[in-house]
């Protein structure tokens, strides 16, 4: 075992850090506020090299793996969730076109992401349907060389915004599993609309949209696999990309920690700085056992997915935990900060506020706990 990082990956963690003070944190209350996606932020990310990093050489991309994708995601996310999900929710619409998708899909829809910078979007939840994915509603009417899509998809990141949409539809809602299908649908489809969804607790800074797909026609060229392998494709998918979502709880988590330290160092009370009350320092303690314990978790997930190992099991811990532990550090930082801990001027009521959806999206933690129960079990 070897925890060392290479040249290469120090060299990109670092890339990674500078990026998220330089860029994203001086503007992240800003958009919080707003509710606005900072595009020159994911325009900036194309130009160093640290937006779409997945994406394969044989496509034009610098085809990097998990285990870095998410040393690039614990240090983005530090900066501010919201911003950091605008990118990692592109990383989530790739990943069924490299799960399912041909070598020829894969340059077509994801060469472009190359040469400017652009997002992608995975359209799975819908209005009535969460964690049931089997049980989606969005039809696929057999057109001969066509799909016709009708149906409507909820809290999609970067939706309407993003280049194509990986969206997952039955073609008969009795079918099941076996009737599902994965369309890529570009953002100019004729019957394509989206709605931005307001007023979020938190992620403001990110894009989040309703779908609305009126007979959109999509030609079958653009199906990922065949007929019945949509859902096996959206499962395969998070199940890799729950691990990024681990790694930006561990970034939370250890933002919230280091302003915790700084602010406690600054703050007295009863003549001295309250780094000396025991209570202050047990609750440093317990975020600093968090961040690491859970760090080692995403990259044994992270590493299994580039050792091409099963991973499901690992990642759902991952996600679970970390976000767990990232919104237990982020409410502990507010209790360090006492009263100005809950409102704007500090950034920790921020933390939990953003970090709470981490334990919702890309699978319920209820739903990573069924997924380690049935490995425990099967």
């Amino acid at each position: 075992m070897d925890f060392t990082l290479n040249d290469e990956q120090r060299q990109l963690q670092q890339l990674a850090r500078d990026f998220a003070r330089r860029e994203i944190i001086p503007i992240a209350a800003e958009y919080d506020q707003k509710e606005d996606l900072p595009w020159q932020v994911v325009e900036k990310a194309f130009e160093v090299g640290l937006l779409n990093p997945s994406i394969p050489e044989h496509a034009g991309g610098l085809g990097l793996g998990m285990f870095d994708e998410c040393l690039i995601g614990e240090e983005l996310a530090y900066g501010c969730m919201g911003i950091y999900t605008v990118l990692m929710a592109s990383e989530l619409g790739i990943a069924p076109i490299l799960i399912g998708g041909t070598e020829e899909q894969q340059a077509r829809f994801l060469g472009p992401l190359t040469e400017k910078a652009g997002l992608a979007a995975f359209a799975l939840s819908e209005p009535g349907n969460g964690s049931d994915a089997a049980g989606m509603a969005t039809m696929a009417r057999d057109d001969g060389d066509a799909w016709i899509l009708n149906g409507t998809k909820m809290w999609i990141s970067n939706g309407g915004v993003a280049e194509f949409n990986v969206v997952f539809a039955t073609t008969d809602k009795a079918g099941g599993h076996r009737a599902t299908v994965a369309l890529v649908v570009p953002k100019d489809a004729p019957g394509f609309s989206h709605n931005k969804i307001k007023h979020k607790m938190g992620q403001r800074a990110s894009l989040t949209s309703e779908l609305v797909f009126e007979d959109v026609r999509v030609p079958k060229e653009n199906q990922l696999g065949g007929l019945g392998d949509g859902f096996k494709i959206a499962m395969k998918t998070l199940d890799k990309t729950r691990i990024p979502v681990a790694a930006g709880s561990v970034g939370i988590a250890r933002r919230a920690m280091e302003e915790s330290i700084k602010y406690a160092k600054e703050r007295e009370a009863f003549g001295k700085p309250i780094t000396e009350f025991q209570a202050i320092q047990f609750k440093l303690a317990e975020m600093a056992m968090g961040i690491e314990t859970g760090r080692l978790m995403y990259q044994k997930a992270a590493w299994l997915v580039d050792q091409g190992k099963p991973h499901g099991f690992e990642s759902a811990i991952a996600k679970a935990y970390c976000s767990e532990m990232a919104f237990s550090a982020a409410n502990e930082g507010i209790q360090v900060h006492g009263g100005y801990g809950y409102v704007g001027e500090y950034p920790v009521e921020k933390l939990l506020r953003d970090v709470k959806l981490n334990m919702i999206y890309e699978g319920t933690n209820e739903i990573q706990r069924v997924v380690i129960a049935r490995n425990l079990l099967k």
